[in-house]
């Protein structure tokens, strides 16, 4: 017996329907749009790559790998896993195709799929989209701020307000391990004041007892607030460029909060780290997250290669716009091509691929309705022009404008003039 039961989405996924599609589009033209203005260009990678890639890049013990990865064998039993972020597969890419031979630094984005096993909330789901920007090849702070410049440019762009930009600095390879020493051991005389969580984070890498603080339980967020800070523990160099970030930032009019427990999740990262946020939300006002990533190259076989980044969710941002009353309007047609009476359809499909062929958005009822019907579907496609057609010759009606009668055969003439 055939199973005629409905089948529903996968837990943690979503449409993005038509009537939701102009508001999506908005945020990701303007996206393209503004990392062209930058001299980013385009990159497209595997939506899979070999386990190993996010294994050695982002760390065993971060919460991608050990929770949220999905990885599976395939049919020769190699480790695949759908790519839960963006950085690595760029900087894969920039490795195995040569690109740290072109001139640095290389300016990539990409907007695409994404993937993790987490539990479904406001805004975040398993499948996400993500618009992510990345500039290898360059240690200049500049790019820093450039590349946060970028992102808070197109907040604007797309009619966002009320975000604040949290900016921290985590230090690098040679100031880092004592912080994380002297931090263990705070951890460890303050276990009693942790949750298990956070003691379970503090036994594999202490700097991520500071992940989503904001959704940590309000003790252990307090107990956390006094414990020491990387930013007493920068070196010269760290110091040193964090500063120039910060002038930067400044000199482009970009506003930012220090944030001194801001941290990342993925082991890669270091010095400036950031991340777009919306008071008052916690773990879910999240929007946009990056940092330099200066050894992340070198880590997957290439050339010691610094770099920066973010990744930044779709599907976060649009939310944001919809619960701010942003709204932006369906692409309306050209024309639509009403029918009265009995006239060949085979006609009406000339009509349709002339227009089109010129570029005129056009469309007709393809559902038998009457003429009441058709003008109504006609009003609700936005149409600027509609024909009604009859037998012998047919009517233009356009807003504002009389009524235009016209033979059957200058139909596509006058609406083209």
């Amino acid at each position: 017996m055939t199973d005629t039961s409905k089948i529903a989405r996968p837990r943690g996924t979503r449409d993005v329907l038509p009537s939701e599609q102009p508001l999506w589009q908005h945020v990701v033209r303007a996206a393209e749009q503004l990392c062209a203005l930058y001299g980013y260009r385009p990159i497209s990678t595997p939506v899979f790559e070999e386990t190993a890639l996010f294994e050695r890049t982002s760390g065993a013990g971060s919460d991608v790998v050990q929770k949220e990865m999905y990885t599976f064998e395939d049919r020769s039993g190699r480790s695949l896993t759908l790519r839960p972020e963006a950085t690595a597969p760029i900087c894969r890419a920039y490795v195995e195709n040569g690109m740290h031979r072109e001139s640095q630094p290389v300016k990539l984005y990409t907007v695409g799929p994404f993937y993790r096993y987490s539990t479904p909330q406001r805004g975040r789901y398993r499948e996400f989209w993500q618009l992510s920007v990345e500039a290898i090849g360059s240690a200049d702070p500049a790019l820093d701020a450039e590349v946060i410049q970028l992102y808070d440019v197109l907040l604007a762009r797309v009619g966002s307000s009320g975000h604040e930009l949290q900016l921290n600095s985590i230090g690098c390879r040679a100031c880092r391990p004592a912080y994380v020493e002297r931090l263990g051991a705070w951890l460890e005389e303050n276990a009693e004041l942790l949750d298990s969580a956070t003691r379970e984070k503090a036994a594999t890498n202490p700097l991520r007892v500071f992940d989503n603080l904001d959704a940590k339980p309000a003790e252990v967020q307090q107990a956390l607030g006094e414990a020491p800070v990387i930013g007493d523990a920068l070196c010269d160099a760290c110091r040193e460029h964090f500063g120039a970030v910060r002038e930067h930032l400044d000199a482009v009019g970009v506003e930012y909060q220090l944030a001194p427990t801001l941290v990342r999740g993925l082991d890669y990262y270091t010095r400036t780290t950031w991340e777009f946020v919306e008071p008052g939300k916690g773990a879910q006002g999240s929007l946009s997250g990056g940092g330099r990533y200066d050894g992340l190259v070198e880590e997957i076989g290439g050339p010691p290669t610094p770099g920066v980044g973010f990744g930044a969710g779709i599907e976060r941002l649009v939310l944001s716009l919809e619960e701010s009353g942003v709204n932006v309007a369906a692409p309306a047609i050209d024309v639509f091509i009403a029918v009265d009476g009995d006239v060949p359809r085979t006609r009406i499909a000339g009509w349709l691929a002339e227009l089109r062929g010129l570029g005129v958005a056009s469309d007709a009822d393809f559902a038998s309705r009457s003429l009441k019907g058709q003008l109504t579907q006609a009003a609700r496609l936005g149409a600027s022009s509609i024909v009604v057609v009859r037998a012998r010759d047919a009517t233009i009606r356009r807003v504002g404008v009389p009524d235009e009668e016209v033979a059957l055969e200058d139909v596509v003439e006058r609406l083209t003039v």
